[in-house]
């Protein structure tokens, strides 16, 4: 089967090895220059046993090449209070106790954000991004927890997505890893501004049984390097 060029899909369970050996071939790639660790395998099965304890209560998009190889992901999920976060692990941090218990609705955690090295397309990084803050910016109280390198934190601020640290980095997969917290109000006018390069019917629910798999993402227009 051939497929468009640079197609947006949603990642099945059967596909979750590929995404964690994406991931992580991906940091390393861009932060220790392909230099693996001793435990790199390791790092593999563990984001693999992660995304199946998630995999229930997350959506996984994905952007695939004409070879249906990943050049892109990104993962969105809403927290049932059970799972450990990424941000209890790596940081230690309760996320109830972080806002004071003022969540009203909901609590949400955004990760295994990567582009593939080389890959110099910043309406890629938006696509993503996209897919991912579509639920939140349907609840106005909700609030989302992701963890991202000093460099990725630059590039969201500078095209507006309103990240506010709330603790010191730790280094995490070769990369210095930042601790942020999201709300409606910084990610709403981002979404809006951007949301024309998803088609509707991929942001139409956010249930994932009525997601449509794939669809064509639209053309390039700007190339840009986000790390």
């Amino acid at each position: 089967m051939i497929h468009p060029k640079n197609y947006l899909e949603r990642l099945g369970a059967d596909c979750l090895y590929d995404l964690a050996k994406f991931v992580v071939n991906e940091n390393f790639k861009h932060h220790t220059s392909s230099v693996y660790p001793e435990n790199y395998t390791k790092e593999i099965g563990s984001i693999l046993k992660e995304e199946k304890d998630y995999f229930n209560n997350a959506q996984i998009f994905v952007s695939k090449d004409e070879d249906n190889s990943i050049i892109g992901s990104i993962r969105v999920l809403r927290w049932n209070y059970t799972d450990v976060l990424p941000i209890q692990k790596i940081f230690g941090i309760n996320p109830l106790l972080l806002n004071g218990h003022y969540i009203k609705s909901s609590i949400w955690h955004i990760g295994r954000f990567a582009i593939k090295k080389g890959v110099n397309d910043i309406n890629l990084f938006k696509r993503l991004m996209v897919c991912a803050i579509a639920p939140i910016c349907q609840d106005k109280n909700a609030v989302v927890y992701a963890e991202c390198d000093s460099k990725l934190l630059r590039v969201m601020l500078a095209l507006g997505i309103k990240a506010v640290p709330v603790e010191k980095p730790l280094n995490y997969l070769g990369s210095e890893t930042i601790p942020v917290s999201m709300r409606y109000n910084g990610l709403i006018d981002f979404y809006n501004k951007n949301r024309s390069l998803v088609p509707v019917d991929f942001l139409g629910s956010t249930t994932a049984q009525q997601l449509p798999k794939r669809v064509v993402s639209q053309p390039l227009q700007h190339n840009y390097s986000l790390v």
